[in-house]
């Protein structure tokens, strides 16, 4: 039986038809990491005492009490806790934690049935946008080797367009989601800040973190969605469901579709993702969507004011691994000697530049300067989208400026840190974005197009990417 590039739906129906079993299913998956991780290195870790899991995901088949992801494998990102399993943001400085809870995106899993088939490898604490930046090594894109998957979440990117499990669960701070499904010819998509709930994910950037599905198809991201889009009062930052449904518009089918002209036409686009953009303009207009040209004044300022907050949060937030509670511990002859030994050991060259960054902006004398004055940037930012929704239904840009680039082709921090640029501008707003795959470069690497939408408004990205996926 062909058990190639299925989606949730086909994936389920085979199940259910008893066409084949949850443990031939996985076992599947299992032989094609065997097969390709070695070269692909998505995975660092297998998980094999999944038997208790897989058996009672097929007794709920059985007894005809499945649910949606009943028996599904997926993957993981390794920033997000799983209970008895290690968990280490792909740095040295976790090395052998072991997670002592569920994260509420894997307790939605569970409570579904969904097999959890590993872990996958990241830029460390999510700093990165290439998958180079791991203490496991770097991961390599499927579709062509010699070239990144993207990141932070290359891993679960590169899970998914291996065929190694069904979809996977990441996180994205920037783009870290949509950027490497871009490269990697899949479906990423970024939830609104506030719809799924962060509890149980390692913190990079607290009011930056969404946790979202990487899927082979817009419907799956759709279906995952609306499963762990829940509220959870762990989650400080989770908004009820009262005022979601405020904030967002009765849902119809959208009709006006944004573009901010002079963002998109950025000199360092690439003539391959300027073509797949226009042509995916000519596919909505063909179906019957207006095309309106919209300004969002300071959108272009989203990525100097992402790399104030981002390395401000992290600075933070990363405090906490000093090798006293957990992780790896380098031992000084005092406490400081130990806490400086430690760090430096145990966190890699990107996430000490973004640390030092990040206490330098918050430092007296320069925390108004730098950080105060982004916080109030960045609110104009959401205002200016805000008021841009008042007159289109979604907003369209390409999700990056070409295709994946090959490994150290952007060593220079900030030729990386621009690979954010189309990206970065919905995490500072806190609106859901979604990247479908959609055209390819001249070399045959796939390109993607990214839909924008207001608050709590993911339907109107679903809608839309179906269409671009019935126009390829």
């Amino acid at each position: 039986m062909n058990l190639e590039n299925l989606t949730i739906l086909q994936a389920r129906n085979l199940l259910d038809n008893k066409q084949i079993t949850v443990r031939t299913l996985v076992d599947h998956y299992r032989r094609v990491i065997s097969e390709k991780n070695h070269e692909i290195n998505a995975y660092i870790e297998i998980f094999t005492n999944t038997d208790a899991e897989i058996d009672r995901a097929q007794k709920m088949i059985d007894k005809g009490e499945q649910k949606t992801l009943t028996g599904i494998p997926y993957a993981l990102k390794d920033n997000i806790l799983y209970k008895d399993h290690q968990v280490t943001s792909a740095s040295k400085i976790l090395e052998g934690y072991v997670a002592s809870y569920d994260s509420h995106v894997i307790e939605c899993l569970k409570e579904e049935g969904a097999i959890p088939i590993g872990r996958t490898n990241m830029d460390e604490f999510a700093m990165g946008s290439s998958t180079e930046y791991s203490a496991y090594g770097p991961t390599k894109n499927p579709l062509d080797a010699s070239c990144v998957p993207g990141g932070s979440s290359g891993g679960p990117a590169a899970a998914v367009a291996m065929d190694s499990c069904v979809f996977a669960l990441a996180s994205d701070t920037a783009g870290s989601i949509r950027q490497p499904a871009s490269f990697c010819g899949i479906v990423g998509l970024c939830p609104t800040y506030g719809a799924v709930s962060r509890s149980g994910l390692i913190s990079l950037g607290s009011s930056l973190d969404c946790i979202g599905p990487l899927t082979k198809t817009t419907e799956d991201a759709q279906i995952i969605y609306n499963i762990i889009n829940a509220y959870d009062y762990m989650d400080s930052t989770s908004v009820p469901l009262e005022k979601r449904n405020m904030q967002s518009r009765a849902f119809h089918k959208p009709k006006k579709i944004g573009i901010p002209r002079e963002f998109v036409n950025d000199p360092g686009i690439s003539s391959d993702m300027k073509a797949s953009f226009d042509r995916a303009v000519s596919i909505f207009i063909d179906a019957g969507y207006e095309i309106v040209d919209i300004e969002i004044p300071h959108i272009a300022l989203s990525l100097p004011v992402y790399y104030i907050i981002l390395p401000a949060e992290a600075s933070s937030n990363l405090a906490r691994f000093d090798g006293v509670r957990y992780g790896i511990r380098e031992k000084g002859e005092d406490l400081l000697e130990t806490y400086i030994k430690t760090r430096g050991e145990g966190f890699g060259k990107e996430v000490r530049r973004r640390i030092i960054l990040g206490t330098y902006v918050l430092s007296a004398g320069y925390r108004d300067s730098y950080y105060g004055q982004a916080t109030r940037l960045r609110s104009l930012i959401r205002e200016e989208f805000i008021n841009a929704f008042k007159k289109v239904d979604v907003i369209i840009t390409p999700t990056t400026s070409g295709g994946a680039f090959r490994f150290g082709e952007k060593s220079d921090p900030v030729a990386m840190y621009i690979s954010d640029l189309f990206t970065v501008p919905a995490n500072i707003a806190g609106i859901p974005a979604i990247s479908v795959s959609f055209g390819k470069t001249k070399d045959g690497m796939p390109l993607g197009m990214q839909i924008i939408a207001s608050h709590f408004n993911e339907d109107a990205l679903f809608v839309l990417g179906k269409v671009l996926e019935d126009n390829k």
